[in-house]
């Protein structure tokens, strides 16, 4: 007897979205908040004491700045410049690539902290940025294994709701012997308030596999977005991969770069354009670099001012593969659909004359 799926059914995620999911997460975050000292969540960096922001002896300016759009770049601990800010509950997003405490050779920076030091240097950068995000506003946490749980629960904690718990795979990690070699990296997703969210899902969906593997005529023959689908929660492909020596994004003397493709599609889902950007950790300069092109204001903040005039030169010279990616943009199942295939072989061949993922 052929199997029969029950569709009647309101989940707005599908069936990997329990109704009310997401209302109960916020519940539960501010039960969290208001809870006594006896029951809130304990992490192991609460036993070392805040760190106590810096006040400027003068109004606060930026290292390097350029206009329309405006972007700023600050030198100094992201853990004193957020909280004297003039912009404070006005950043539409944050995204952070915080050092992961591995002894990295930073400029400038210590990457071996003690781990109760580390989780509360954590926890404040974390603070210091909720602090400055507008209630319609998006986080962004690049972090890897050791540290994702904590992260989690600290914003938690805090009252943010998760949207997502993505994984960039990027396929070519650090070879050993003793346990599975690493490939990934999580990408957290928490806002403020999920239903006020900007949510941008048009502006980065791709080809779907439905549309593309198995040729399935309900996708392609819908009215919008044919073919197309809002990307997965596991981030690959052409252009994702770890910035090696020989990538042309690659900028000398930095680590642990992010690939432009990245920040392009969190900037595109989660602002508009002339929205506020801000980098806690600016690194190679990667997110005032895709924010420019975007036409999204940013703020960037880098602990080495040899850092941060390096990610200034390169948020000045511009991207280099933003726009590289297929998305509804520059749709070629469309374009097959429009050529007339109505065969798979038909549309297979459309779909490669139009150019496909380049």
């Amino acid at each position: 007897m052929a199997e029969k799926k029950n569709m009647e059914f309101d989940r707005p995620g599908g069936y990997a979205m329990p109704k009310g999911a997401i209302a109960v997460q916020r519940e539960l975050a501010f039960d969290l908040v208001a809870a006594d000292e006896d029951t809130t969540i304990r992490l192991h960096g609460d036993q070392v004491p805040a760190h106590q922001p810096t006040k400027p002896t003068k109004a606060l300016k930026p290292a390097h700045s350029l206009d329309d759009p405006d972007t700023r770049v600050y030198v100094g601990d992201c853990r004193d410049v957020l909280p004297n800010l003039p912009d404070a509950g006005k950043v539409d997003l944050v995204f952070a690539d915080p050092p992961f405490n591995w002894d990295v050779p930073y400029d400038e920076w210590k990457d071996g902290m003690p781990r109760a030091e580390y989780e509360r240097f954590t926890f404040d950068w974390l603070d210091a940025c909720i602090n400055v995000l507008s209630s319609t506003g998006a986080l962004w946490v690049n972090i890897p294994d050791d540290s994702a749980a904590e992260v989690v629960m600290h914003l938690k904690r805090r009252g943010l709701t998760m949207m997502n718990w993505c994984v960039w795979h990027f396929r070519f990690g650090q070879n050993r012997k003793d346990s599975f070699i690493m490939s990934k990296v999580h990408a957290l997703y928490f806002v403020k308030a999920p239903l006020e969210r900007t949510w941008n899902p048009e502006a980065v969906m791709e080809p779907s596999d439905r549309a593309t593997v198995y040729f399935d005529p309900r996708t392609l023959n819908k009215e919008n977005n044919v073919g197309m689908r809002v990307p997965m929660d596991v981030w690959y492909g052409q252009y994702w991969g770890r910035i090696q020596g020989n990538n042309k994004e690659r900028r000398s003397q930095h680590h642990n770069q992010i690939p432009e493709v990245y920040l392009e599609r969190v900037i595109r889902s989660c602002s508009n354009e002339g929205d506020l950007v801000l980098d806690p950790f600016l690194g190679s300069g990667t997110t005032g670099t895709v924010a420019r092109v975007l036409g999204r204001r940013s703020i960037g903040v880098e602990f080495s001012k040899v850092n941060a005039k390096s990610a200034f030169e390169r948020i000045k010279q511009g991207a280099i593969r933003v726009g590289k990616e297929k998305t509804a943009a520059g749709n070629p199942i469309f374009a097959a659909r429009k050529a007339g295939a109505a065969t798979k072989e038909k549309f297979e061949a459309a779909l490669k004359g139009g150019g496909g993922k380049k």
